[in-house]
């Protein structure tokens, strides 16, 4: 068996099948992360189910024992089909099935089983007629420079390169190839050599048209997700941005989340900026998140604006929202204003930047990040990010915060004005309604305490007016505060309590 070209395919196998399996795990778990939102759960129940898959593989291995090369490439078969359309499966999946949990843990096991099973079975081949030690040494080599590769590919260049469709085609096809490869060059060890390599043609064939195809398949599962037709979806390097429209209404969604409709995301967006700048002639703006533009748009209806920083970390965002046509008719390009800087960077960073380099604080700020729906988001919300804030603005200077919905998401909201509060910065919540969302609530912020606004600066506007504004500061006895605890960087109380809500509120709006 064990001849120099055949043991080299065998290792070569053992660096594919170990890339490509750490791969469909990746897979699965942002998938999951996804549509189910919650990523460190999601995660960790991934992770703890292919483990445990790969541990009942490595068990049920030592029931094969004969056609050692035939149940390999079998193994390798199974693995193509089922992991190479995974990605494909479970958006379907999410769009017609009451729950996806069950097909995204029956890929799991179905996946974590089978490489559980090839490794012992590769030792097996490979080991014919070699000491242990010297086995177990090659396969496990390889088998973790597999690892390797596959941590350092999955989110540098197949993620944001190909997407998750393309991305599991991809590695299907890999193992597809690596079965018919050893089926060519064992085929005397094999019973049936050629309805064997058949299969593994047919397979290989079949992933290789799905490839080809990928980046249909993939715009036509996500189209499934959407009430409205899909006119444009991409996959950048820290999300996945898809645009929807009927008529004339136009909807952005971040990882399958609204984040606004522009049938009235002025709504939104004169509540989020208008309040703040009541009675306020501000110079230098500051915007953290909002790199659609919008919040942008509305403080440039201010003449007395000398510049406006905007902070999001995704540079496709911002090159979107600054250069496509449709859009930019929705921020009324915003973004190439001349007085507008942008720079695409972490929130948190940025301002510790800022304020180590003693630059000009600034009279306004607005908070304008997607809901805290994962740790990274959520330390955004923290006292930590707060207090960088506080020291970020004038110390007349005044912002605001998007904060959620006070009714879908009561702890979350309070959360983040105790949180708020705790960072010593005289907290002012208020809501409003946005059909799209529901009650939004936004907080109003200082370094030193302020009265409520009562008069609004005369800007162009379509929803706010005087006689509104201070009816947004009123919640009545249903919305009151819940006993909640402030954020903090070591704990993110309120990624738990948003997802609590979410729990008890399946139903609710966007901005997550």
């Amino acid at each position: 068996m064990s001849a120099a070209p055949g043991t080299r395919l065998l290792l070569a196998s053992v660096l594919v099948v170990a890339t490509c399996g750490l791969v469909y795990e990746l897979i699965a778990a942002t998938m999951a992360s996804y549509l189910l939102g919650d990523s460190v759960t999601q995660w960790s129940l991934v992770i703890g189910v292919y483990l445990s898959a790969m541990g009942l593989g490595s068990w049920l291995s030592k029931f094969v024992v004969k056609d050692l090369h035939a149940r390999f490439i079998a193994v390798q078969l199974v693995i193509a089909v089922v992991g190479g359309l995974s990605a494909v499966a479970l958006f379907y999946g999410y769009a017609y099935l009451a729950s996806v949990r069950p097909l995204l843990f029956s890929i799991l096991v179905i996946v974590g089983t089978m490489v559980g099973l090839e490794i012992p079975l590769l030792m097996r081949i490979v080991g014919d007629g070699q000491e242990l030690k010297d086995t177990v040494a090659r396969v496990l080599a390889f088998d973790y420079v597999g690892a390797l590769l596959a941590s350092l590919l999955f989110p540098l260049a197949l993620l944001p390169h190909l997407g998750l469709v393309r991305t599991s085609l991809l590695c299907g096809l890999f193992n597809a190839v690596v079965a018919l490869a050893c089926a060519r060059v064992f085929r005397e060890h094999l019973p049936r050599p050629r309805a064997i390599m058949t299969q593994a043609l047919l397979v290989c064939a079949a992933l290789a048209g799905g490839l080809s195809f990928g980046g249909r398949l993939e715009r036509l599962a996500e189209r499934e997700l959407y009430d409205a037709p899909v006119i444009f979806s991409e996959k950048t390097a820290y999300q996945r941005l898809t645009i929807t429209r009927s008529g004339e209404d136009i909807r952005l969604y971040i990882d399958g989340n609204l984040q606004f409709a522009s049938s009235d995301e002025h709504r939104y967006h004169e509540a989020l900026v208008h309040p703040a700048l009541a009675g306020a002639a501000p110079r230098r703006a500051l915007v953290l998140g909002g790199g659609d533009g919008l919040a942008v748009r509305e403080l440039l209806k201010y003449p007395g604006l000398e510049r406006i920083d905007l902070v999001d970390l995704d540079p496709g965002m911002t090159r979107l929202f600054g250069r496509d046509p449709l859009l930019v008719r929705i921020n009324r390009g915003s973004l190439t204003d001349p007085r507008v800087q942008v720079h695409n960077a972490d929130a948190m960073r940025w301002l510790e930047e800022h304020v180590r380099s003693t630059s000009e604080p600034y009279d306004v700020a607005v908070v304008d990040l997607p809901d805290p729906n994962n740790f990274s988001l959520g330390k955004l919300y923290t006292a930590s990010f707060y207090r960088l804030l506080r020291r970020a603005l004038a110390p007349s200077g005044v912002g605001v915060i998007q904060a959620t919905s006070p009714y879908l998401a009561p702890r979350s909201f309070w959360c983040v004005v105790k949180t708020l509060a705790a960072a010593e910065l005289h907290p002012r919540p208020y809501h409003a309604h946005v059909p799209s969302f529901g009650d939004w609530g936004f907080v109003l912020v200082s370094p030193a305490p302020r009265p409520e606004p009562t008069r609004l600066v005369d800007v162009p506007l379509r929803f706010l007016d005087d006689a509104l504004l201070p009816t947004l500061f009123v919640f009545p006895r249903d919305q009151q505060p819940p006993d909640v605890d402030y954020n903090r960087l070591n704990d993110q109380l309120l990624v738990h309590y948003y997802e609590e809500d979410l729990r008890a509120l399946p139903g609710r709006g966007g901005r997550g």
